[in-house]
């Protein structure tokens, strides 16, 4: 049974006028140090790199081949048929309508300045943009392009192309861009290849790579008045693969581009491929399935522990044409779990969070539910050295911590909280008498066999998206039901499930904020206060915290690892003091299965959670 929202949910990173080439867009702040075009760093204090490192220096050196888990020899040609769950309405995943985006279409069409090694914790080396330039402060950034660039259609990709991408991004895009670009000062294209930045002021030393994850888009074939609608026209960009054929939310077909100009990018080598990449929606998960079963698609992630336990038994698996895997995650585990949204005056009071937390009966579930084959989840960085589980704060962390009395509680400070483990009958009293006392504190008290408070009974709704989601809310459910809570399952459609998603309208819903091994930006959007009110963040809970904005920016601004680790764990307390999710759980493992007609690269990637990006970038067809 898969409970977690599919890819599109996991959290990524990524304008009043739109300029040409060679004119700067100023924010109202004092003129920069006046930059040359030339391929010279443009202040005394800056270096021309070809990656940039968070933390540290990058990996890998500057005539490095090829990615470290990539096959150079990779043969390319034949065709790989993927599936995913629900539907799609658009193949714009940057406006605000995207929710409900096509999934495969980011590295595969549409790429962005600089990608990632996921063999090191974050750092992002050079692809659309050849260079990139910054200081010890990185006040400022400068990416020169690779000349070669060109967008599906021939057309060459210029600093124009960059410059307009920006400034629509910054005025229609999704919250991430918006908020991000907004820290800004001043942006201007040098020449034909050169885009500089101004961050004095941002005190945000990811903003440069939060900047190189922007796309560019084609300022010539945009129609910026109908950027922000939902759109099946299939866009052009600078990608390895072009979309040659769609049906509205059923299935995309994606075709190689004999032309890509970046084939022999070391970011590229031994990537994409397949020469076509076939990807069909399903809308029932069981039908998901049997089509694999048939040989239909090619590739499964399976998250249902149930059916890894007991459905893969079928002919193409005893005959070894079907392989399993369990193969070893090495990122940070997220957290998964019921979100409680605070915009609802009922669950505004910490203790009747606690108390529902306190009701989820992980024990009776897995044992019951899901084969025992998962643990609980207990961090919002859980199985990594960003957990504060099982560690007492630390001396940086307490400073961190001290103008704010009260945001971190002191069992969670001392390492020693757990979410409540049950005696996994499905019926423990000492559970629900221990979130009945936490309820009777916040006012609640049982008549009538229901819980009430000034005469009015507590309720609420539980929105789905699927089935698998609604057996386990149903689960919830009836455990709540022991201590008088009526908590009603309501499952709508996938396109009906975003748009309520990003409109907040939900009383409690089933969220999922993925961990990386450096975490920053996109927590502005998950837990600042910013993000609370903004539509489509990812701020399920309407989280209004100083203390969370002061150690996210603490975060941003540690120039040292052990710095920042400090920062990530009086994160992750405050985080779990405020009891905004109800955590579900996890596994260290990744269960995949896969038919032998394709294949992948022995060496895995170190920090990838999943393993593989959703168009599997890294394998390739055995008969190609």
């Amino acid at each position: 049974m898969t409970i977690r929202p599919n890819r599109r949910t996991v959290l990524a990173l990524a304008a009043a006028g739109f300029a040409g080439a060679g004119r700067a867009q100023d924010t109202g702040a004092p003129a920069a140090l006046a930059p040359s075009p030339h391929a010279q760093p443009l202040r005394g204090d800056g270096r021309i790199l070809h990656a940039i490192a968070m933390h540290g220096e990058p990996a890998l050196p500057p005539d490095f081949r090829h990615l470290p888990y990539a096959n150079p020899d990779a043969p390319k040609g034949g065709r790989l048929n993927l599936s995913f769950p629900g539907s799609f309405d658009s193949l714009n995943p940057y406006n605000l309508k995207s929710g409900s985006a096509a999934q495969g279409l980011s590295g595969a069409v549409y790429q962005t300045l600089l990608t990632r090694s996921f063999d090191e914790p974050f750092t992002l080396y050079g692809q659309i943009a050849r260079t990139i330039e910054t200081n010890a402060a990185r006040d400022y950034v400068v990416y020169r392009l690779d000349p070669a660039a060109r967008f599906s259609d021939g057309a060459p990709l210029t600093a124009a192309d960059v410059l307009f991408t920006f400034n629509l991004l910054k005025e229609q895009g999704r919250p991430q861009h918006r908020g991000a670009y907004a820290l800004v000062r001043k942006i201007e294209a040098l020449d034909e290849h050169t885009i500089f930045y101004d961050l004095a002021g941002a005190d945000d030393r990811e903003l440069p790579l939060t900047l190189g994850f922007m796309p560019v888009l084609p300022r010539h074939r945009t129609d910026v008045a109908r950027f922000a609608d939902s759109s099946f026209e299939p866009p052009v960009a600078s990608g390895p693969y072009r979309i040659v054929e769609v049906k509205p939310g059923e299935s995309l077909l994606l075709r190689r581009n004999p032309d890509f100009w970046g084939a022999n990018l070391p970011v590229a080598r031994g990537l994409f491929n397949f020469d076509e990449i076939a990807i069909t929606y399903f809308r029932d998960q069981s039908a998901q399935f049997e089509a694999f079963k048939t040989g239909l698609t090619d590739y499964r992630e399976e998250n249902s522990p149930t059916r890894w336990a007991s459905a893969y038994n079928f002919p193409a698996v005893r005959d070894g044409r079907v392989v399993r895997e369990q193969l070893p995650i090495g990122a940070p585990r997220g957290l998964e779990g019921f979100a409680f949204n605070l915009r609802r005056p009922l669950f505004q009071d910490i203790r009747v969070r606690e108390a529902l937390a306190m009701m989820f009966d992980f024990e009776w579930m897995n044992g019951a539910l899901f084969a025992g084959l998962y643990q609980r989840t207990r961090s919002f960085f859980d199985n990594s050295e960003l957990s504060s589980v099982g560690r007492a704060a630390s001396i940086a962390e307490r400073k961190l911590l001290a103008p704010f009395p009260g945001a971190v509680r002191p069992d969670v400070m001392e390492g020693t909280w757990r979410p409540y483990v049950s005696d996994g009958t499905g019926r423990d009293r000492v559970q629900a008498r221990r979130a009945l006392a936490l309820l009777a504190e916040a006012g609640w008290r049982i008549a009538h066999a229901a819980l009430e408070k000034d005469g009015v009974p507590f309720a609420f709704e539980i929105m789905t998206a699927d089935r698998s989601q609604e057996r386990l809310a149903l689960a919830y459910a009836n455990s709540l039901k022991r201590i008088g809570v009526s908590a009603r399952v309501r499952t709508v459609d996938e396109v009906q499930y975003q748009r309520r998603r990003q409109t907040f309208d939900f009383d409690m819903m089933l969220g999922l904020w993925a961990a990386s091994a450096s975490p920053g930006n996109e927590q502005r959007m998950r837990w600042g206060e910013g993000s609370a009110d903004q539509e489509a963040s990812f701020n399920l809970s309407g989280a209004r915290s100083p203390a969370l904005d002061e150690l996210i920016r603490a975060m941003l601004a540690a120039t040292r690892r052990e710095d920042f680790i400090d920062a990530v764990r009086a994160y992750d307390r405050v985080l779990l003091s405020g009891f905004y999710v109800v955590p579900l759980y996890h596994t260290t493992e990744q269960w995949d299965a896969y038919w032998t007609r394709i294949a992948r690269p022995a060496i895995l990637p170190k920090w990838a959670a999943p393993l593989f990006n959703s168009t599997l970038e890294t394998w390739w067809a055995k008969q190609a």
